[in-house]
């Protein structure tokens, strides 16, 4: 009996064990969400009905969830798009959706704390069972084959408007030994490339700015050791592109401070609620975007929030960090509608932030718009001198670029310049999170303002040399000591990249033209006897204290050794990459023997680490300007 009994014990478990074993399994459902016209939409919500747990999705508009069950529904959702329900995902069946955009809603102008209702709600917020609020009046964004934008050449797109740019060209260093350069952290040129590759078009040509390109990612350099806030990084190697070249790669780090350490913020959100701002990537995506920030803030921290339309009003006061809930909800009360006067808005944010300004803390004002805003009554060089007022009074400006068709890029970039701030562009929810969650410290804490770069190159080793990139950032020689010269400023954390294109002494060029002989003066190189001739030249860093007038120079000698190029780092072959990418895009004359395909080729072997998906995101954009490019090329035979 005992031994029947024990037989019987475990047949009895067999099913409980089944059981167990059936509950430990897990099942893995993928999908991709995209809006109408088959692009990616990075950061939609994907949750499943039954739990509320979920993700989001990734740089490819991707999602993975791990699950008990094989079976179950999901509900996707993304703001400015209608929700989508997807009954019976299944494992092994790839959930792919399309979503819609949401239908139009009420249209709302929040003039300090009352309303003014211009339409009834729409039963699709019933539907969505959310507030009026959330969502601004919106039409469905434009089709690609229905935009008119010109591949290259033009400085206005459809409404858009870029400034020009005339590409730095090579110089003598018998007759321009000095480079002399503002740095630049904005990095807006390379969201609004990806926006229009993504959307199947080669962006205008002077949209593409290479040095806002290459900085937009991050590189392994130093961090700084001694009492500056700054180190330095030289290397040089061959040049990808034009191999009878060099390349000299200059890097810069700000010091990193942890989150804790950083100064107490007094922001003030400008923020545009005209009627160009309805479409679901300007105000809503907007919001969105700003809330992401809020969710970052510290009790000590606070904001307000000013708008303007018609007319500019405050939405709400200065408010403490402990209070996100009253922040976040006047956010999504905001509605557009009327037309657009910036400069009064502009003026009622900058005193906010003076009435709330805290000392030694970081005030600032983040003014989020398409652009496309009337001065009003005062010219624009007014203005602009008021920011610069402000900015010197230690009220800097952040602008956010949001929106197509009408974005004024050239705008944006000269308000966030003359602010001593920086210009980023808000493409999708993922984007703003990278520039106001990841990249929190270098987006809005200044370390360094005023920073420039001068660079002394030796004739011994360098015959000629151009900057690439950074046209609207150079500097007249004599600017570098001068410190009523306003130049560019480096937030915490921040990396900053500037390459040059060398061509070697005694090397055949007909790139550097030639002048006829002085009468009155030698034109004859003189090296002196102190000068190092293993020194490629000499790099000077001048900047100032957040607070202060005065500058700090600081120096470094570049090393002439050359790094086989099979051997040069990472961030050296990287960086290289996106320039040459850049110069492709822009269809430089001086991109040498560059192709998409050897550009593709030369940034797959320099990915490296890519724990953010970008530089993997910058291959796929690659892939895709080839086939635009071929298309074009065809197109135009």
């Amino acid at each position: 009996m005992k031994h029947f009994l024990l037989l019987f014990i475990p047949l009895l478990l067999l099913p409980l064990l089944g059981a167990q074993a059936d509950f430990s399994q897990r099942y893995t459902i993928t999908g991709q969400v995209m809006d109408q016209n088959g692009s990616p939409l990075i950061g939609a919500s994907v949750l499943i009905v039954s739990s509320q747990q979920g993700t989001t999705t990734d740089v490819y508009g991707r999602f993975s969830l791990s699950t008990p069950d094989s079976c179950l529904s999901l509900l996707i959702s993304y703001t400015g798009y209608e929700p989508h329900k997807q009954q019976n995902a299944c494992a092994g069946q790839p959930v792919n959706v399309r979503l819609n955009t949401a239908a139009t809603l009420s249209e709302v102008v929040v003039t300090g704390r009352s309303e003014r209702r211009r339409a009834q709600v729409s039963s699709a917020s019933k539907a969505t069972g959310r507030s009026p609020g959330l969502y601004a009046t919106s039409a469905a964004p434009p089709s690609p084959s229905s935009m008119a934008y010109q591949g290259s050449g033009d400085n206005t797109t459809s409404g858009e408007a870029y400034s020009p740019i005339q590409e730095n060209n090579f110089k003598a260093v018998s007759r321009d030994p000095l480079s002399t350069l503002s740095i630049d952290v904005d990095r807006a040129a390379y969201s609004n490339i990806r926006r229009f590759i993504q959307r199947s078009q080669m962006p205008p040509r002077d949209a593409v700015r290479v040095e806002e390109m290459i900085n937009y990612f991050s590189y392994n350099y130093a961090e700084p050791t001694g009492e500056h806030p700054i180190a330095v990084y030289t290397e040089l190697s061959d040049c990808p592109w034009q191999p009878q070249h060099k390349l000299l790669h200059v890097g810069m780090r700000g010091k990193r401070i942890p989150a804790e350490s950083l100064p107490l913020s007094n922001l003030v959100f400008l923020l545009d609620v005209s009627g160009s701002m309805g479409e679901p990537n300007k105000l809503p995506l907007l919001k969105e975007s700003l809330k992401l920030l809020v969710n970052n803030l510290r009790p000590e921290d606070k904001v307000a929030i000013v708008v303007y339309a018609g007319s500019s009003g405050l939405v709400l006061p200065s408010t403490s960090g402990t209070n996100k809930q009253k922040i976040l909800d006047a956010l999504d009360e905001l509605q557009s509608g009327g037309s657009t006067a910036g400069a009064a808005g502009i003026r009622q944010a900058y005193q906010v932030a003076r009435e709330q300004f805290i000392t030694g803390g970081n005030n600032r004002v983040i003014l989020a718009t398409d652009g496309d805003f009337n001065v009003g009554v005062s010219s624009e060089a007014d203005l602009l001198q008021l920011i610069e007022q402000e900015r010197n009074q230690g009220i800097f400006l952040t602008v956010l670029g949001f929106g197509e068709g009408n974005y004024q890029d050239s705008k944006m970039q000269l308000l966030a310049d003359q602010g001593n701030g920086n210009h980023a562009y808000i493409d999708n929810l993922a984007e703003a999170r990278k520039v106001l969650v990841q990249e929190f410290g270098g987006t809005l804490f200044t370390i360094a303002k005023d920073v420039k770069i001068q660079i002394e190159f030796n004739p011994a080793l360098v015959q000629g040399y151009r900057l690439v990139g950074y046209e609207n950032r150079l500097l007249a020689n004599e600017d570098f000591n001068n410190d009523a010269k306003d130049a560019g400023e480096l937030g915490a954390g921040h990396t900053v990249t500037a390459l040059y294109e060398i061509i070697p002494t005694g090397a055949e060029t007909k790139l550097l033209g030639s002048v006829d002989s002085l009468r009155f003066q030698s034109t004859e190189t003189i090296v002196r006897p102190s000068a190092s001739t293993n020194e490629l030249g000499l790099v000077k860093v001048r900047y100032k204290q957040p607070t202060g007038n005065s500058s700090t120079l600081i120096d470094f000698p570049i090393s002439g050794k050359v790094v086989d190029g099979g051997q040069s780092s990472q961030s050296f072959r990287w960086a290289a990459a996106v320039a040459e990418f850049g110069m492709l895009l822009r269809n430089s004359d001086y991109k040498g023997e560059a192709t998409y395909e050897h550009c593709l080729q030369y940034a797959e072997a320099a990915k490296g680490s890519d724990p953010t998906g970008y530089r993997q995101e910058m291959l796929d954009l690659i892939l895709k300007a080839t086939s635009l490019s071929g298309a074009q090329q065809a197109g135009n035979k």
